[in-house]
């Protein structure tokens, strides 16, 4: 279903599944199937007119969403089994299961607003099992977005709730435009947000700088009971679309120093597009997940 997903030539095209499924066979991880996330669970978080809209626009072909999201007939039930697998990947995690996730579902979803794709994402995964976790008694569930672009739709979507946290190291300014150190959050949701721009170039030891020096305390203060985080690897140096300097250890790096911050974590494939970067980083941190 993950490679059904086809948007022609496109940097998020059905290879960046095969180099994930690489990294995942190459590692000691056990493997589980994806199950569909329930339409019931993605409407917490997305318009339910929407998602009727892309189901039915889907169903009939599909076709350009924007100028950079392209469906198929495949693309809506791949976004539901990509939701439905961080959903099954929190429900094992707080049953005590696993002591931490990797879900590889595509298209990505943190661009993806309550009744808008964009960004190559028309489901926001991270926020559906974002608000699973909630549903399922979680008090505090805290979202760590590593990727290059900020998630807007993650940001949107708990931007007045006090009890998601979004913290957001990314390249700005950038697409999609939002990300400012300044957007934080309004009404009881204030200080909930956190924004880490960083600039174009930006080398791989200020990057980690930043995620111990901002994002870290972050995370820490907030005393989650889940961690999600939107993995997305396109800050690697070689990614043909962003211009950060990270190399594959550093995001194991970070996977290690994640540890003790709430159950989890729970990581949520979002984008990379250098297919040799995105096996090497995947496969980095289920090393560090692993141990």
């Amino acid at each position: 279903m993950f490679r059904c997903h086809d948007p022609g030539p496109h940097p998020e095209r059905p290879a960046r599944y095969d180099a994930v499924v690489e990294a995942v066979e190459g590692s000691a991880a056990e493997i589980a199937a994806a199950p569909a996330a329930p339409i019931d669970a993605v409407a917490r978080v997305h318009d339910a007119a929407y998602l009727a809209a892309m189901e039915r626009y889907c169903a009939a072909g599909g076709g350009r969403l924007d100028p950079d999201t392209i469906v198929n007939d495949c693309s809506f039930d791949a976004a539901l089994r990509a939701s439905g697998a961080a959903m099954a990947a929190v429900d094992a995690v707080l049953a005590g299961e696993v002591g931490s996730a990797f879900t590889c579902g595509r298209p990505p979803g943190h661009h993806a607003e309550p009744a808008t794709p964009m960004g190559f994402c028309i489901v926001n995964h991270v926020a559906v099992a974002a608000a699973h976790a909630r549903a399922s008694g979680v008090e505090r569930v805290a979202v760590l977005d590593w990727d290059a672009h900020h998630g807007n739709g993650t940001q949107a979507m708990f931007w007045s709730d006090p009890s998601v946290l979004y913290v957001s190291l990314h390249q700005f300014p950038f697409y999609p435009g939002t990300g400012a150190a300044s957007e934080r959050g309004e009404g009881d949701g204030a200080g909930a947000t956190v924004n880490v721009p960083l600039r174009a170039g930006t080398s791989q030891g200020e990057f980690l700088a930043a995620f111990r020096d901002a994002a870290l305390p972050a995370l820490r203060g907030f005393e989650p009971g889940l961690l999600l985080v939107s993995a997305g690897f396109d800050a690697h140096a070689r990614d043909p679309l962003c211009q950060l300097g990270l190399q594959a250890d550093a995001f194991a790096v970070m996977t290690r120093e994640l540890r003790g911050i709430g159950a989890g974590p729970v990581m949520v494939l979002e984008g990379g597009y250098d297919l040799t970067a995105l096996r090497d980083s995947v496969a980095a941190v289920l090393t560090a997940l692993a141990e």
